[in-house]
């Protein structure tokens, strides 16, 4: 018996399917081989188009369950990571209306930013445990400034992984968690913020309904299920952003525990267990895997912008003839610091 997981990455569709009885991957691959393009129309801007995202889900769950050669029927379950603060927007027939808006993206910068302001910063630290900053929230609210047109079409807003749960369920729904990464959940009120939506004018509609973490969140529809020659009714069973998910995987769930890891950007994650923040938002917190309202399990998350995506910027400009591999050797020989 098999359970498949996937991450909706910004550099690629990354895949694993697990046996579940021995607890051990059989197998695990990514997709495309060359890193996935990120658009950027204007300075700042980042987006992808979500339609992308599952081609390339059904390009790999195909090629996997080939070279694992195992029979397909026997997979049992779907888990689902994905890269943050990203905005898909569809219609009431679930069809995309605009890229992407992903988490780099930096356009609603300046609309988060007034609205620290205006609705009050302890307000926002203690209720949201951040600024509305460049979140989802905010970047909802730039469409609604700068495409009417989109935004009068929208029956649901969605997280990159909320859209991937959707084309595999038919069904539209997201987690606190998701909801909290977004910045649509008050923590004092243990509920969605009713002032950052009426601040920014977002009907509560809009957002899908909520789902626990670790639960039946749908079951992969007939029409899924042939696009990714799977079996009709597997279950999608879990649902988180990438870091509560690297942290998640590194058994990081109590106070006090710490991950760290690098991906197109470097995030240092840790675990505590009270209603807190950094008065300068330098870190920002979350609803972790875990968190509920009878257990207080908040993420703070330090996240460098530049790491991955550094090393490939090199190697694409200045050393394309080796692997990463072979970088990082060569990088073991130099001194930290690099002599100042």
């Amino acid at each position: 018996m098999y359970s498949i997981g996937y991450d909706i990455g910004s550099s690629s569709i990354k895949c694993s399917i697990l046996d579940i009885e021995k607890g051990k991957a059989i197998i695990q691959g990514y997709y495309p081989e060359q890193e996935m393009q990120i658009s950027s129309p204007k300075p700042g801007w980042a987006e992808q188009d979500p339609e992308i995202w599952w081609e390339y889900v059904k390009i790999l769950t195909k090629q996997l369950i080939q070279k694992a050669n195992i029979d397909a029927e026997q997979i049992k379950s779907i888990g689902i990571s994905y890269q943050m603060h990203g905005l898909v927007v569809v219609d009431k027939n679930k069809k995309v209306l605009r890229p992407s808006i992903i988490w780099c993206d930096s356009r609603a910068v300046e609309i988060g930013n007034n609205a620290f302001q205006n609705i009050g910063e302890d307000y926002c630290l203690n209720n949201l445990l951040n600024s509305p900053g460049n979140f989802t929230a905010s970047k909802l609210r730039w469409i609604k400034e700068n495409e009417p047109d989109i935004y009068k079409n929208i029956y649901k807003i969605m997280l990159p992984g909320d859209f991937i749960a959707m084309k595999l369920t038919d069904e539209i729904n997201t987690t606190v968690s998701g909801l909290s990464e977004g910045i649509f959940w008050d923590f004092k009120s243990n509920s969605i913020s009713k002032k950052i939506l009426d601040f920014y004018g977002i009907d509560e509609s809009l957002l899908p309904d909520i789902v626990p973490t670790f639960s039946v969140q749908g079951k992969l529809t007939k029409s899924a299920a042939e696009e990714l020659g799977l079996k009709e009714g597997v279950v999608i069973s879990y649902r988180a952003g990438d870091q509560p998910n690297n942290a998640f995987s590194l058994n990081v769930l109590n106070p006090g525990e710490i991950a760290a890891t690098a991906g197109t950007s470097g995030v240092v994650y840790a675990v505590i267990d009270k209603l807190n923040y950094d008065k300068k938002s330098r870190v920002n917190q979350f609803a972790h895997v875990n968190h509920s309202s009878e257990q207080t399990r908040i993420g703070v998350l330090l996240c460098i912008n530049g790491t991955g995506i550094l090393n490939s910027f090199i190697r694409k400009n200045m050393a394309s003839d080796l692997s990463y591999n072979e970088m990082n050797n060569l990088a073991e020989k130099i001194d930290i610091g690099c002599d100042g």
